[in-house]
């Protein structure tokens, strides 16, 4: 019996729920799948599958082998593959997500560049201030702020970035420089929309802090709030590099610089998986050494 080829038709039955399905998918006829199949369990001495004139499922042994039976024939894939990206340059449709202002700011240009160098890839570049499902939404690769809480995704960090609240000099000049986080209650605000209770977080000695704001506007997008700031509309917290910019040229200053919370991590992101196609690889390679000297603080 050859070993590989009765765990890729029993991988197939499994993701198609079907022995015909499966049987047109690999190409083979139906008593063909059938006789691998029980090979295949006869050799194992366990049922993979439960069996009816209705439906079939995967037995608890089943469960086991199949993850098992991917693992295999995924090192088996990487190696051939391995062996042809030696002789051929990565090539083929590659996605990538990021933050808005983070996108424009940074891993646009990068990406330019990146596909400059690597004429055979196409980049599908999508910018959004939201979760993105990485799996669920068919993306290779994503940048992301903070930390990272799902386990099926691999997290490379670049750098971190600071939180810091700014304001314009012509604000600071009419309200007066807070000196504590706490101050921030009673002065106008630039609020960003979000899904978790509003307000600012700060630390002091150590200690985690939480700042209730309130103002005349809401944003649902940093460049707008980081606009109104500027303008002199009141004070706005963003990450250090959506202001790096502004501060350089004295539109904005850093305020509270002794309280901001803990930095936090950008990292580029991928599925989980033992085979990364060549295209996935060379820009993960490519972020590290670009990318990582422009997130720092």
């Amino acid at each position: 019996m050859d070993k590989l080829r009765a765990m890729k038709t029993f991988v197939q039955i499994a993701d198609d729920g079907s022995l015909t399905a499966a049987a047109a998918a690999l190409g083979l006829s139906l008593p063909a799948v059938v006789r691998g199949l029980a090979a295949l369990e006869a050799e194992l001495g366990a049922r993979l599958f439960q069996r009816t004139t209705r439906r079939i499922a995967l037995t608890q042994e089943g469960r086991q082998y199949l993850a098992r039976s991917r693992d295999i024939l995924a090192a088996v894939a990487e190696a051939d593959a391995s062996l042809a990206d030696e002789v051929q340059a990565p090539r083929g449709q590659l996605v990538v997500t990021a933050p808005v202002l983070l996108g424009q700011r940074v891993v646009a240009g990068f990406v330019t560049r990146f596909v400059a160098a690597n004429p055979r890839i196409r980049c599908s570049v999508q910018l959004l201030d939201r979760f993105v499902d990485l799996v669920d939404e068919g993306v290779d690769v994503g940048i992301r702020i903070g930390a990272l809480e799902d386990s099926s995704l691999v997290a490379l960090r670049l750098g971190e970035v600071r939180q810091v609240v700014v304001a314009s000099p012509a604000f600071l000049r009419r309200t007066g420089t807070p000196r504590q986080p706490s101050e921030l209650r009673a002065r106008p605000c630039i609020r960003l929309a979000t899904p978790v209770r509003p307000g600012w977080a700060f630390q002091d000695a150590g200690r985690r802090l939480h700042v209730p704001v309130d103002g005349p506007l809401d944003f649902n997008h940093a460049g707008a709030a980081l606009l109104a700031c500027e303008q002199g509309v009141g004070f706005g917290q963003f990450f250090s590099y959506q202001v790096q910019e502004a501060v350089h040229a004295k539109r904005l200053r850093i305020v509270l610089a002794g309280f901001e919370p803990p930095r936090q991590p950008v990292s580029i992101v991928y599925p989980h998986a033992r085979l990364l196609p060549a295209r996935t690889r060379a820009f993960i390679d490519a972020a590290k050494r670009e990318l990582a000297p422009l997130v720092q603080g």
